[in-house]
């Protein structure tokens, strides 16, 4: 079977290569050929004992998404996008990226005559925007109140729609906020939210925007690649035309967080958070969701973390080697 990750140098996609190379596997399909795409050339799964492919490609530039689709992989995952705060920014880079690029994909496989391949696409919590209820059900309607989310939202339509007319098999996944993130902050709005963890549990302050009531949806990077490897390899027949799903996750205020962060690292992490009110990403972030009802997507064999104490010592685990900080050092 031949996979394409689009997105591959980003954090899921490296992770996910990363899995797929280490057990020659996505779900329960066994992966003979892997092919890597994103805007630099992705360095991950170099160690597949399969054939390995690797293309430095920007996917919104025309014919691009033909040359990656032209050995007609078996299973595409989707997950090329700017992030949320980026497409905020700069309205034609979002546009032309998370919009553009995908539809130039899906319409790239439309026109390969006989080919209908598993398409996993990365959407996002970004497409409910308030009013909405305490908690969201998965059937709720598309109400975007970002260019980020109205992005996704047209892609989730899309992927129905694709999928409707026998185009595609399309599997859309609405992400939850992915904490904590390994590395470096990103341009996304909801950055700080691994920010006020990862930070701390390595001894570096870190910068907290908004208060400690905001409430939000998580899940941890393992759960976000288990989530595609599900999708990769499940029975659509049981999705019907209904093709995308909110993923299952930990619903956290921020105080949950710190809390959660206390118990594993004690108050001397605690002490690394600066308050810092930033109007505009507290504004963003007043308009995410705060709760969901999944039952949908866990019927359907999707699993997630069920405590922020859990999503904590994961990244422990998968980052800091299994090793629990002791006490880090307090911020001069």
């Amino acid at each position: 079977m031949h996979l394409l990750i689009i997105g591959a140098a980003g954090m899921i996609g490296h992770k996910l290569a990363e899995k797929v190379a280490a057990t020659g596997m996505i779900g329960d399909r066994k992966v003979d050929v892997l092919t890597l795409a994103d805007v630099i050339e992705p360095e991950a799964a170099t160690d597949f004992d399969g054939e390995r492919r690797a293309m430095a490609v920007d996917l919104s530039q025309g014919g691009t998404a033909e040359r990656m689709i032209a050995d007609q992989p078996d299973v595409v995952v989707h997950l090329a996008a700017i992030v949320s705060g980026e497409a905020e920014a700069d309205f034609d880079k979002g546009y032309r990226i998370n919009l553009d690029g995908t539809r130039m994909l899906f319409d790239a496989i439309r026109l390969t005559q006989g080919y209908v391949p598993r398409v996993v696409y990365a959407s996002s919590l970004a497409v409910f925007g308030a009013p909405f209820p305490d908690r969201i059900p998965d059937d709720f309607h598309l109400t975007p109140l970002t260019s980020y989310g109205t992005q996704k939202a047209i892609g989730e339509l899309l992927l129905d729609d694709y999928s409707r007319r026998g185009f595609l098999d399309g599997v859309g996944i609405r992400f939850p906020t992915i904490c904590i993130r390994p590395g470096k902050p990103n341009k996304a709005a909801s950055g700080f939210f691994s920010g006020i963890l990862r930070e701390p549990l390595n001894g570096q302050d870190a910068v907290l925007p908004v208060p400690d009531d905001v409430r939000h949806w998580h899940a941890s990077p393992r759960a976000a690649v288990g989530f595609i490897e599900h999708a990769a390899s499940m029975d659509t027949a049981r999705l019907g035309h209904a093709r995308n799903l909110t993923m299952p996750g930990v619903s956290a205020t921020v105080g949950d967080q710190i809390a959660a962060l206390r118990a594993v690292a004690g108050d001397g992490a605690v002490a690394h958070i600066r308050r810092q009110p930033d109007e505009t990403i507290a504004r963003i972030v007043a308009g995410w969701p705060r709760d969901l009802d999944t039952a949908r997507a866990r019927d359907m064999g999707f699993k997630a973390e069920t405590s922020f104490r859990e999503i904590i010592q994961i990244y422990v685990d998968d980052e800091l080697g299994g090793v629990l900080p002791s006490e880090p050092a307090s911020p001069r």
